[in-house]
């Protein structure tokens, strides 16, 4: 039986079931991504006594009882009534999701969902965001402490939401006495993920800004979802970071992928990322560049006190990465199509980037001429 049999995982991260007497969970994002995979896995498991499951549309597992709305609405609050435990799932974090309309959907939502959970007399909520709230800094020190200071800006993708929602998490104890938090800040996540830092092994070279430091460090979807479950037994409490153990320098990741490097000098790389996204040619800001330039390894103690431990390694999540963007081809966070991509992995992603400094300089002209 492979280590990675569902199974497996359950006898290992699990203690013994004690059938009937557990949580009732309820999970919000029920229907896709993270949220369908830990919906099924709560519903398999013995020491969860129900799932209550929540989505604009109803998902696959049959097993949970499903409520179809949107998270904002406050009606939430009375489908929330009997759960002891809710793990909010339902962020928008899409690329090209407008930034505006991503934000008020994620404030918004994880407001009514805190507010609703206090109502209900719901005992805890489990948010999940991100290691890039520690912010990527050439200081940082390598790992970080969970408790290290969050000194992220809302300049990269998201982030300024997982902020605010960071922020909220804080604030709902105080208002509503009774109501615990616990937060939950996965690393580089893989496993079905679209993100700016997905997408930078998606280039035919790997974009090395001089002087920079990168580490890395990933979360397979599967390990987020076993430490979730923790979270949703309470076996773990407050903030806490999951990843795989360690870390890669970027001369390993680069043997590994076998994708070699193009280095840049920082204001060039940072000020083409800032001048493409401005004119709309890319979804990401040049602030997602930090999280490929300076270290933001975390250490994953709490869970590990708490006797969970990761079922990958970053060598095997970064192959499982790579298998998955094959056939993906992305230039400056900007995927491109099958034509485009022929010519830019033909001509290196220097020409690419080239061609890109073209497009910003006829855009000027363009709008000198009105």
């Amino acid at each position: 039986m492979s280590s990675r049999d569902p199974q497996v995982r359950a006898a290992r991260n699990l203690s013994t079931p004690r059938a009937g007497r557990g949580p009732v969970v309820a999970v919000t994002g029920a229907a896709s991504g993270v949220g369908a995979l830990l919906t099924g896995r709560l519903a398999a498991s013995e020491e969860i006594k129900q799932v209550i499951a929540m989505d604009e549309r109803r998902g696959e597992v049959s097993e949970a009882t499903w409520h179809v709305l949107d998270v904002r609405d406050p009606a939430i609050a009375e489908k929330l009534r009997g759960a002891d435990v809710v793990v909010h799932l339902a962020l928008d974090l899409d690329l090209e999701t407008d930034a505006a309309a991503r934000t008020a959907y994620n404030v918004r939502g994880t407001q009514t969902v805190l507010t609703a959970a206090a109502a209900a007399g719901v005992r805890r909520v489990v948010l999940c965001t991100s290691a890039m709230v520690y912010g990527a800094l050439p200081e940082n020190d390598i790992p970080l402490s969970e408790d290290a200071e969050l000194k992220a800006t809302a300049e990269a993708t998201g982030v300024g939401d997982l902020l605010e929602i960071e922020r909220l998490g804080r604030r709902a104890p105080r208002a509503h006495p009774g109501l615990n938090v616990t937060v939950v800040r996965p690393a580089v996540l893989v496993g079905g993920t679209d993100t700016a830092l997905t997408r930078y092994f998606e280039s035919p070279r790997l974009l090395v800004v001089a002087g920079s430091r990168p580490t890395w460090q990933f979360c397979h979807v599967d390990d987020l979802v076993s430490a979730l479950e923790y979270a949703a037994l309470e076996k773990v409490e407050g903030e806490f970071a999951v990843g795989c153990d360690g870390w890669l320098e970027q001369e390993e990741v680069e043997e590994l992928s076998g994708i070699r490097r193009m280095e840049l000098p920082s204001a060039v790389a940072l000020g083409a990322a800032a001048r493409l996204h401005r004119i709309g040619l890319t979804p990401s800001p040049a602030g997602d560049l930090a999280y490929t330039m300076h270290p933001w390894v975390v250490s994953v103690s709490r869970l590990h006190d708490a006797g969970w431990r990761p079922e990958w390694t970053n060598e095997e999540v970064l192959a499982a990465l790579l298998e998955e963007v094959e056939g993906r081809h992305t230039v400056a966070g900007r995927r491109l199509g099958r034509k485009d991509a022929t010519a830019a992995g033909a001509a290196g992603a220097t020409v690419a980037l080239l061609g890109a400094a073209a497009v910003v300089r006829r855009a000027r002209k363009a709008r000198g001429r009105r």
